[in-house]
């Protein structure tokens, strides 16, 4: 039976190694597909537009958001990023599991229109931990690091509104968790609406 893919929503503090771990589910699984998410901030060294993000002026954030072209957007460190509609719809539609590496505003808007995704939440072991990774990025200044952390801060308060969590700690074992997450979840029966209809109308249709 043909079935929709699964909307994963990945969010984490900068500097939990959401990156890498998409990247490598990406690599190693053949069925995920990554929705890149549009930006008005500027690329960081070795960043390439179409890859990494859509980099995109202020004005055409605003257009695309008039359009209705953009399932979600949110400000975060004075920048915006929103996550383009028609890719999402049209991999889920073709048994993809798309994922959506965005934030926590975004996370709630998804959920509001798309029930049944499933939202996992990466974490570091500690604060501390997380504090190191950031520093050692070498790619943002002191300032940058200490409003990264405040964020964190406040991205913590809401936590609670993930399906789930994952520490990432060893890569390959939090690699192995997701996967593991999402066939689960194409086991749900929100996730087989169509197969669970026909086989009711089947089941009423039997000849007595």
């Amino acid at each position: 039976m043909d079935k929709k893919g699964v909307l994963l929503v990945i969010s984490g503090f900068s500097g939990a190694g959401k990156g890498t771990l998409v990247q490598k589910l990406i690599t190693e699984y053949d069925h995920y597909a990554l929705s890149v998410s549009m930006t008005t901030r500027d690329p960081r060294p070795g960043e390439i537009d179409g890859v990494h993000y859509h980099f995109v002026s202020d004005q055409e954030f605003e257009d695309k958001i008039a359009s209705n072209g953009l399932i979600e957007y949110a400000g975060y460190c004075r920048h915006y990023y929103g996550t383009p509609r028609d890719f999402v719809e049209q991999n889920l539609e073709a048994g993809k599991d798309v994922i959506l590496e965005i934030e926590i505003q975004g996370a709630r808007k998804v959920r509001e229109q798309y029930p049944d995704a499933v939202l996992l939440f990466v974490m570091t072991p500690s604060a501390e931990e997380l504090r190191r990774r950031l520093t050692g990025r070498g790619t943002e200044s002191a300032d940058v690091i200490l409003e990264r952390m405040h964020r964190a801060a406040e991205e913590a308060e809401g936590i609670d509104i993930y399906d789930y969590i994952v520490v990432n700690d060893n890569l390959d074992d939090c690699i192995g968790d997701i996967h593991t997450i999402v066939e689960a979840a194409r086991h749900r029966p929100s996730a087989n609406a169509d197969f669970i209809r026909q086989m009711k109308e089947e089941l009423k249709n039997l000849p007595e």
